[in-house]
């Protein structure tokens, strides 16, 4: 074999190792997914061996569960939009869509998730029966608060104000050369954010993101107090009931625990995916 066909070879061989994750990536990949599966077995051992109450307690939250899915998913989406509309807002030329997104974020960060998610239940729907009482307007008069929409707009209101100010973190932190560049080559503004600096942005601040993500999915609990049947609620639904409050909480606790790891893992994924290359 000739020199240049071994050095060929050997520069294959050293690109194909070169590929391959680092045995301290491996080992922390396989330690969370480790945690993930220790979280998943804790939970059938206590099902398993202790029937009553854990099975009784898991089969009555399941509907909990998947409430809880859906609201964390749903405000997540609308969270994402919303935040998006006002990220661009925030780093706009225009002075009043400059200042009305700024207003709304300085407001909504400073009001406690949970009393926003009140008002929204109480207040709101109070002032459209007020409003359908002055203009004499019967579906607004008999207008009735569903729990679940309410909670989902409440949140993700509230989240949309920070999630506004990571996109305008992400934007920001781009060299201003990127959007000249774009106009250079004969784009609209609107074109060169679309389609130059976004995708940047939103690879730049994904791992921000996925940490909002679990952030919304633990303070979805709060939606319990405002009669929305979800984990928590269904978790104090069974202990009003039975008085159990150690093994009813555990068993809840077990299953925030498992959802956010699993998230959290998710996340790492997507990040690791969408990953500007060094």
């Amino acid at each position: 074999m000739s020199n240049k066909t071994k050095n060929d070879a050997s520069e294959l061989i050293a690109g194909k190792i070169a590929k391959l994750p680092q045995a301290g990536e491996l080992s922390a990949i396989d330690a969370w997914w480790g945690l993930v599966a220790v979280v998943f077995l804790g939970i059938i051992l206590l099902v398993s061996l202790y029937p009553d109450p854990y099975a009784r307690i898991l089969s009555f939250v399941q509907d909990g569960v998947i409430v809880t899915i859906l609201v964390t998913i749903s405000t997540f989406l609308l969270t994402m939009v919303l935040g998006l509309i006002c990220g661009l807002g925030r780093v706009s030329k225009n002075k009043f869509v400059y200042g009305l997104t700024s207003v709304y974020v300085e407001v909504i960060r400073g009001i406690p998730l949970l009393v926003q998610l009140l008002v929204w239940y109480f207040a709101f729907p109070a002032i459209v029966v007020r409003i359908g009482a002055a203009l004499n307007f019967r579906p607004f008069q008999q207008y009735l608060a569903n729990p679940i929409m309410m909670a989902i707009i409440g949140i993700s209101i509230c989240y949309a104000a920070y999630m506004a100010e990571i996109v305008r973190a992400g934007i920001e932190s781009l060299p201003v050369g990127q959007m000249e560049a774009a106009r250079s080559l004969g784009m609209t503004k609107a074109q060169a954010m679309r389609t130059v600096i976004l995708p940047q942005a939103y690879r730049t601040i994904m791992p921000t993101i996925g940490n909002e993500f679990i952030s919304l999915l633990k303070d979805s609990s709060l939606v319990s107090v405002v009669a929305v049947a979800d984990l928590t609620r269904r978790g104090r639904e069974f202990m009003s009931t039975t008085f159990m409050p150690i093994e009813t909480w555990l068993m809840i606790a077990l299953l925030y625990l498992l959802m956010t790891l699993i998230s959290a893992r998710i996340a790492k994924i997507v990040e690791n995916k969408t990953k500007l290359e060094k």
